[in-house]
């Protein structure tokens, strides 16, 4: 008798992580459900999944937003796992935390509630390294036991927000009664090729050095994993009876600022012509992380010392990411091709 593959629902289709879990579940043979805020994306995002792989009608669309309940019932029902990788990136005012953690904290709460609802047996949702960040700026690596302080002031209001929910996350299913499963995924800065022409948060570092709009290299590291190695754990953790209860951190390896500069100017040639490397002081930072959100996201960064681990999931789950330079490359090589960088 033949079995028929499970059906995994995929929250936030629209999205970087959201596209790249989509495509690697229809590669591995799952039926697919998507959840997007507006079905006028559903054609982008399946122009998008085809230049990876062939959906056939294995890929359906559902309206859904995180700070609704329309759409949720249909969206869970007939689905076996749920991937919840929606999340909002930037919001109105990205100094409010109440802008990042009403979507983030209710939105959690509610694909849990509506998985509870149609007997889903297994919930992976992807918080951030940003929620398993040390209180003091130790030496040496950080891994899954530790937890961020909600108010610690280094963070930013969208890293606070994580660790504020994914806890939130955690009380709901203590609560639970119940046979489904939550696991939690918390990845470092996300980079790699994207499949839209659109461009992430994570990857706007990049974008901007291209551009020749970053003046030069701050004296910052950062932790770095490839979107599709990230998206493979979270199917790893899917599939596991393992990984019940457990967060697992995805982290590649580190670079500085620096080399990602040398990486990238090295390998694009004359659309690198533009990126700098000269190391420019701290202060340049601070004052720019007064009037941009997005640079006051690197603050944190600072005199930073400690990395995060992910020997849990390579021990347990058997993850192997590919090398951070790898990425970069790739993840600007995708750039030029989609013009994101012209």
């Amino acid at each position: 008798m033949t079995t028929q593959p499970e059906t995994i629902l995929v929250t936030g289709g629209t999205g970087f992580v959201g596209a790249w879990a989509i495509v690697r579940l229809l590669e591995q043979g799952y039926n697919v459900k998507t959840t997007i805020r507006s079905m006028k994306k559903a054609n982008m995002v399946r122009d998008a999944i085809a230049s990876q792989v062939d959906a056939n009608d294995r890929l359906t669309f559902v309206q859904a937003d995180l700070t609704h309940d329309d759409g949720w019932t249909e969206a869970m029902n007939g689905v076996d796992r749920v991937l919840h990788v929606a999340s909002p990136m930037h919001t109105a005012d990205s100094a409010d935390i109440e802008t990042f953690l009403k979507p983030q904290r209710e939105g959690d709460e509610r694909v849990l509630r509506f998985a509870a609802a149609a007997n889903v047996k297994h919930v992976v949702i992807t918080s951030a390294a940003a929620a398993a960040k040390p209180a003091d700026d130790i030496s040496g690596d950080s891994d899954e036991t530790v937890w961020t302080t909600p108010n610690d002031p280094v963070q930013n209001p969208y890293q606070r927000s994580k660790a504020i929910a994914e806890k939130a996350a955690w009380a709901w299913m203590e609560n639970y009664d119940g046979d489904m499963k939550l696991s939690t995924v918390l990845p470092t800065a996300v980079f790699g090729p994207v499949l839209m022409p659109q461009n992430d948060s994570s990857q706007i570092l990049i974008e901007q050095m291209i551009k020749g709009h970053v003046p030069g290299a701050l004296k910052l590291n950062f932790d770095i994993v490839d979107v599709r190695d990230l998206v493979d754990l979270e199917i790893l953790v899917m599939q596991s009876d393992k990984s019940a209860g457990q967060r697992y951190l995805a982290a590649a390896g580190s670079l500085s600022m620096r080399e990602i500069a040398q990486t990238l100017k090295e390998h694009l040639g004359d659309h690198g012509k533009k990126i700098r490397t000269m190391t420019i002081p701290n202060w340049v930072l601070l004052v720019l992380a007064k009037f941009n959100a997005n640079v006051a996201v690197f603050v944190g960064l600072l005199g930073r010392k400690f990395h995060y681990t992910s020997a849990k999931a390579e021990n347990d789950l058997g993850w192997r990411p590919r090398n951070p330079h790898t990425t970069i490359v790739e993840s600007a090589d995708r750039m030029v091709e989609l013009h994101l960088v012209d």
